[in-house]
């Protein structure tokens, strides 16, 4: 909010979602060196699974939400807020008002057209510690798009970011 004072809290709540979500939380707790902590503070007879977990951007999200939650009951508010400041300037400074993930924004072209989208799982390879999802976005039962990325999520945004490009190639306003 203090750095976009004038913009309205829908945009504000779709900045918040772009900042702190599971791929920022991870890369911060990757850039902060936690997979690693986290292995080496396991059992020895553990730490091959610790590693396999480790590999998880969810759990790497989890460890970041973790410590931030014990940095603030320990070290209070102030030195922590710098602390996550700094962890999430990257994402910070991305942030824009009216910006939406490209599955938002395609959605909400397809109903401006009145089309329907529907996402289809592909694929899904690799162990479970490090899989990979392949999606493809249908708009009005065509296929408009097709990602990859380390959940469904992410596979989902990143088919849903092709087919904005597609549409943007074609002169379609998006």
């Amino acid at each position: 909010m203090r750095r976009h004072p004038d913009a309205h809290e829908g945009d504000l709540s779709w900045m918040r979602q772009g900042v702190v979500n599971r791929e920022a939380c991870a890369a911060a707790a990757r850039a902060a060196g936690l997979p690693e902590a986290m292995i080496a503070g396991a059992p020895p007879g553990e730490r091959r699974h610790a590693g396999e977990l480790a590999e998880r951007a969810g759990v790497q999200a989890g460890l970041a939400e973790a410590v931030i939650g014990a940095a603030w009951l320990d070290l209070g508010p102030e030195r922590t807020r710098a602390a996550v400041l700094e962890a999430f300037a990257g994402p910070l400074a991305a942030a824009r008002p009216g910006s939406r993930d490209p599955k938002t924004t395609l959605q909400e072209e397809a109903a401006r057209r009145g089309l329907a989208v529907r996402y289809e799982l592909i694929e899904a390879e690799g162990p479970p510690q490090a899989r990979t999802f392949t999606s493809r976005v249908l708009v009005d039962g065509r296929p408009a798009g097709r990602g990859a990325g380390s959940s469904k999520q992410a596979s989902e945004r990143a088919a849903a970011a092709e087919a904005l490009a597609a549409l943007a190639a074609e002169g379609a306003p998006c």
